[in-house]
């Protein structure tokens, strides 16, 4: 069984991203600047903005976190949003999701200027990515693929299920392994699967994202799989700091050692996401994708 070290490759993307920043600073332009949205106080949605602002810092890019009270009314954050849409200086934002339920996240996200939309959850961003075009691709399906490219694992033709079918997860990703070029066999699972047991231990890779904690257990693997565990749900822990610890939606402990290789929690996924987040931020001001 073979760890995959995502905190260790976002570290070496984290490099790269820094001496390009740095590139464009010595050459007379702004760095990039990334705003974030973040509403009520739920405890894993402060860690990851917190995360994200640090990562910033940590890249010379500039910052900013506009935080609002579980009761802001969804108009307030639509004025928001078209605020930082016109705003020349900054060149990509996000909304820290999941919202109050009175809003409707839908809606906010298509309101978000797709060309500023860093975290590629708007309907033109994610039309664009099933139809093969330049687009930004949601961080988590980027983080994974070049997770699986890092570690030189040969998706072609293999079997692979995704456990979930989320916009930010499960959907985009079944798209970005069915490309011409990684040329996966994909089946996605959901609550509504029969025998999702079976149709997992027929997998050559799986990748766990339905949001339950140590859902896939080691009956589920056949030995030899690949197991990407995207699961982060906040679990109450008095021994942490922050007061909870992250679960994943893999059972590591029992499925590791059936495992070719498997993704930690945390330590695995996550730092991928963040920094994919932060390369799609870098392109979003160097205008990479959309010219104006």
């Amino acid at each position: 069984m073979q760890l995959i070290d995502g905190k260790g490759i976002a570290e070496q993307i984290r490099v790269e991203i820094t001496n390009a920043t740095e590139q464009t600073v010595r050459a007379g332009d702004k760095p990039p600047h990334l705003a974030a949205v973040l509403v009520g106080h739920d405890g894993g949605s402060q860690v990851y903005v917190s995360n994200k602002i640090k990562m910033c810092q940590s890249i010379g890019f500039r910052s900013s976190l506009i935080r609002y009270d579980n009761d802001v009314a969804e108009q307030e954050l639509l004025r928001r949003v078209h605020e930082l849409n016109n705003d020349s200086d900054v060149d990509g934002f996000i909304v820290q999701l999941p919202l109050p339920k009175h809003i409707n996240e839908q809606k906010i996200i298509e309101a978000i200027d797709y060309r500023k939309d860093v975290d590629g959850f708007h309907p033109i961003n994610l039309g664009r990515l099933f139809a093969g075009l330049p687009c930004f691709v949601p961080a988590t399906p980027a983080g994974i693929v070049e997770l699986l490219k890092y570690y030189s694992i040969d998706i072609c033709g293999k079997n692979c299920v995704i456990l979930g079918r989320s916009n930010i997860v499960g959907k985009p990703l079944a798209v970005l392994l069915m490309q011409k070029g990684a040329d996966a066999t994909v089946t996605v699972c959901h609550s509504r699967t029969p025998n999702i047991a079976e149709v997992c231990r027929r997998a050559d890779i799986i990748i766990a994202a339905i949001g339950q904690p140590e859902f896939l257990k080691a009956e589920m693997v056949r030995e030899g799989a690949i197991v990407i565990d995207v699961g982060t749900t906040p679990l109450p822990d008095s021994t942490k700091k922050s007061g909870f610890r992250l679960c994943g939606d893999v059972d590591f402990q029992n499925v590791a050692p059936k495992c070719a290789y498997i993704t930690p929690v945390p330590g695995g996924v996550g730092p991928m996401t963040i920094i994919s987040l932060m390369k799609n931020t870098l392109a979003a001001a160097k205008k990479e994708i959309y010219r104006s």
